[in-house]
């Protein structure tokens, strides 16, 4: 498959540089690390292999890595971050049914409020009486790159009684909206205001005023009276498109090569959709300054070891296979064997690359690596035997 012509990583290499000396000092070691990895990225400075089909023979040209595993927290190189992961989170969750650094104070508050709101729903007897679990991925972007954080969530069809002894089959609507939207307010804004307290959350520009403490008061008050909107649906296709739809965003970025137009002197330009219009009017191009658009890239970038996806409930990891189990007992579903466990669950540890794998571009045969470089080019011998083809990506 033909690589896009334009991708990201142009406007970094141009760029990159002259954004890094004008943000000295407010960039974090994270972000500094992603910049490097899109820029480096299937170039000869993070070394490579060549390749050999076991069939016919055929040698590849010599390929350099992928810097996917060296970006912090979000997968974050645009040409390895749409397509890793995806069938990851799909066999995990089937059993499951102006410093830019700082972000990770608001991003805690939005993912306990939403997991406390929906465990605290389904436990009211008016609404299922009922222990629940749920998956939330963190998306934190809109389509123009904007910081836009929000949490996409799974919820079972049901829950456990509270007394441990039945499975509670789900009422239509037992998600109410309305109510949702209230009992989200309500802990989300106190979140915010602990997080405030605690100092996790940074101000500046002219938001600056916001440390003291009375005027970020006196900021959410007016918060708590206007009407806040939760949005919630059942999966009209089945669960597994769910899953399906939410698992292409684990691993993206905040733009993909593909939505790049152009890049000249007046910055880089791109197709986002504009979710104020309606139809064909709604697909529109933007151009941004070559600094305005890294700087909405790095937006995106999380702090060290922030997880954008969580189980909660139910679902938590500590108790999730016993709460599955249990579940699986009381509504008399069959329990896969080991094997199939084995095959599903990996726990995230498996190397997906090695699914992707091209094959020989002549027979279709498996490519296998016949020698390795180091990022100082050294020339390396091949791996030994048992080592797999997905560790060649560095």
């Amino acid at each position: 498959m033909s690589r896009p012509k334009l991708e990201v990583a142009d406007g970094f290499h141009h760029h990159g540089g002259a954004w890094r000396r004008a943000n000295a000092g407010r960039v974090s070691l994270g972000q500094l690390k992603v910049m490097a990895a899109i820029e480096h990225c299937r170039s000869a400075a993070l070394g490579g292999h060549v390749e050999r089909c076991e069939d016919c023979g055929t040698a590849g040209s010599p390929t350099t890595r992928a810097a996917i595993a060296i970006a912090p927290s979000a997968r974050a190189c645009p040409r390895e971050g749409g397509g890793r992961g995806s069938k990851g989170l799909a066999r995990r969750t089937q059993d499951r049914s102006n410093r830019l650094s700082e972000q990770g104070g608001g991003l805690r508050p939005l993912f306990r409020a939403a997991s406390e709101t929906l465990l605290t729903i389904a436990a009211d007897p008016r609404h299922l009486g009922a222990r629940i679990g749920a998956t939330a991925v963190l998306h934190s972007w809109g389509s123009a790159m904007t910081h836009h954080p929000h949490v996409h969530m799974i919820v079972p069809g049901g829950g456990i009684s509270l007394d441990d002894t039945h499975w509670v089959p789900c009422r239509p609507g037992f998600l109410p909206v309305r109510v949702l939207s209230r009992l989200f307010r309500r802990p989300f804004l106190a979140l915010l205001a602990d997080a405030h307290a605690a100092g996790r959350l940074a101000f500046f520009g002219e938001l600056d005023g916001l440390h003291n403490r009375t005027a970020f008061a006196a900021y959410l008050a007016p918060l708590s009276k206007k009407n806040w909107f939760v949005y919630a649906k059942p999966p009209f296709a089945g669960p597994e498109a769910v899953l399906a739809y939410l698992a292409r965003y684990t691993h993206r970025v905040a733009i993909s090569n593909s939505r790049l137009i152009g890049l000249d002197e007046r910055g880089v330009t791109f197709r986002f959709k504009d979710y104020r219009r309606n139809g064909r009017a709604r697909y529109r191009t933007m151009t941004l300054a070559p600094h305005e658009i890294i700087r909405r890239f790095m937006l995106h970038v999380l702090p060290k070891g922030f997880h954008r996806i969580r189980h909660y409930g139910l679902l938590a990891t500590a108790a999730c296979k016993a709460s599955i189990a249990r579940a699986r007992e009381l509504i008399a579903a069959p329990m896969p064997s080991m094997e199939t466990l084995a095959e599903h669950d990996d726990g995230g540890t498996t190397n997906t690359v090695a699914e992707h794998w091209p094959p020989c571009p002549y027979c279709g045969g498996r490519m296998i690596i016949v020698e390795t470089f180091e990022r100082d080019g050294a020339p390396r011998g091949p791996p030994s035997p048992d080592i797999g083809v997905g560790t060649a990506m560095s």
